[in-house]
């Protein structure tokens, strides 16, 4: 059965279908005093159409391989002016010259946040393909914009195959690398401090993607990003065990054809947060921005935000609006249009991207900030040793319990599995035992759940082991928080 996800609040403005995303802007004013102005020997000036994608070509990654098969959405042009005119001047608000890291902190109220946040908090990045390139393009990135770059002393960036293994990597594309760059980007745009998780799937099947999601989720990242989808199909519900991750918040671009180009999948499955697009323009408003929903100029649009009203899957309890009686999309949105990014995998460089690929990351990148990871504070032990209860209190455990593995040791065996972040329990002084890990044959028992308190017992294989007594030196984790001391 699968558990409902408790939404944070930036997903609580659902939308009417057929309606842009609420735009994802701050109520005050911190980029007020952002002028538009040239950099000394900046770019070439470029037209608004231009600024919202007009010219802008489809990342390899952006083609359409078949049914199920996912693709991005992600367009991009070359900037052709040295990058360099307007690093110096980051913070400078030059269209033409694209967007920058200080450009979006700004625009979004996020530069304090940005400077003090996110440390300890993981983003997992989910892609298909392999960029040989990522911790060195990213890097450049960082440092062109004045980020910490990624080193051994300040390991930010693991990369890791669907299978959690590094160093054995799928085949390098090209396409998928444009689209892993600018993700990772993002990412680091947005919470520079957060650490992030590169998870590459063998290829751009649903199968190998949610085997990524989950091995991203079992190495402990407490927010996904998801760049990519495809259109609606029937059975689609069967694939959003690999999205409900209660305590994970998932991002997933809306897609890219408007909202004539129909709702995608999995933005559309209620355990994600669906991302839609915008597009800033500087301003001499409180502000220092405008942010319309994302379209390229023409009748109909080339590409613009997608939304809409799903097809199969149903309205969650946390959407209200009368118009659609389905799953809405999107749920929230950030600029789509005009960021740079930088990709050198049979690339050029930098690049002015388009698309709610951008968009994606970003608003992950926002939850990184945003989360607080959880903390244990007690574990207590009532009942008997032959039948134990344990309770562990503490905080951010989110409304439910990980989705487990039954415990499949021996037949008739009793109590789930929950992996390695998930939920487990060790006793060092009767022998070292461990339950609730795959390969352990003790499952453990949840009997209740919520972001303070978890409450479980252990399966049939317990008694096989020796038993737990008050004051044994014991080890517990819960979704990632770790706790070493005497049970109490």
């Amino acid at each position: 059965m699968r558990r409902p996800w408790l939404l944070s609040s930036i997903t609580a403005a659902a939308l009417a279908a057929g309606q842009a995303a609420a735009v994802l802007a701050p109520a005050g004013a911190q980029a007020a005093a952002l002028g538009v102005q040239a950099a000394p020997g900046g770019p070439v000036p470029r037209s608004a159409a231009q600024e919202a994608g007009a010219g802008a070509r489809l990342a390899g990654c952006a083609k359409t391989t078949g049914p199920r098969r996912a693709h991005c959405y992600l367009s991009v042009l070359p900037d052709s002016a040295p990058i360099a005119a307007n690093a110096a001047t980051a913070c400078t608000v030059n269209e033409s010259a694209g967007y920058t890291p200080c450009n979006l902190r700004a625009a979004y109220e996020l530069t304090a946040l940005s400077a003090k946040d996110g440390g300890g908090n993981t983003v997992a990045v989910v892609d298909p393909g392999d960029d040989p390139n990522a911790a060195a393009d990213l890097n450049v990135y960082r440092s062109t914009y004045g980020i910490a770059k990624c080193t051994t002393k300040n390991p930010c960036l693991a990369k890791v195959n669907q299978n959690g293994v590094a160093g054995s990597y799928p085949a390098p594309d090209a396409g998928d690398a444009q689209e892993i760059s600018l993700d990772l980007d993002m990412v680091s745009a947005i919470c520079p401090k957060c650490h992030i998780l590169l998870v590459e799937a063998s290829s751009n099947g649903f199968g190998d993607l949610g085997t990524a999601i989950n091995e991203a989720v079992t190495l402990g990242a407490k927010v996904v990003s998801d760049s990519w989808g495809t259109g609606e199909f029937t059975g689609e519900n069967g694939w959003d065990g690999n999205v409900g991750h209660p305590g994970v918040a998932i991002t997933f671009s809306s897609g890219d054809g408007a909202y004539a180009g129909g709702v995608q999948y999995p933005s559309s499955s209620p355990y994600v947060t669906s991302v839609g697009g915008t597009q800033l323009t500087p301003a001499t408003n409180a502000r220092g921005w405008t942010e319309k929903a994302w379209v390229t100029p023409g009748k109909p649009p080339a590409q613009g935000s997608g939304s809409g009203c799903s097809a199969y899957e149903p309205k969650p309890p946390w959407q209200a609006d009368a118009g659609c009686p389905a799953r809405t999309t999107a749920d929230v949105s950030a600029v789509a249009a005009n960021v740079l990014s930088y990709d050198t995998y049979m690339a050029s460089g930098w690049y002015f991207s388009f698309g709610t690929s951008v968009a994606s990351p970003i608003v992950a990148g926002l939850y990184g900030l945003a989360h607080n990871p959880p903390s244990i504070t007690a574990v207590t032990f009532t009942g008997t040793s032959a039948d134990p209860t344990i309770t562990v209190t503490g905080s951010g455990f989110g409304a439910g319990p990980p989705i487990g593995s039954p415990q499949t040791c021996q037949s008739g065996d009793t109590g789930d599995d929950y992996g390695s972040s998930g939920l487990w329990f060790s006793d060092a002084t009767q022998g070292g035992w461990t339950a609730g890990q795959d390969g352990d044959c003790i499952g453990l028992i949840v009997s209740a759940w919520s972001g303070s308190q978890v409450v479980f017992g252990f399966g049939n294989e317990y008694a096989n082991y020796p038993a737990i007594q008050s004051g044994d030196q014991i080890e517990v984790d819960v979704q990632g928080a770790t706790f070493s001391g005497p049970l109490t």
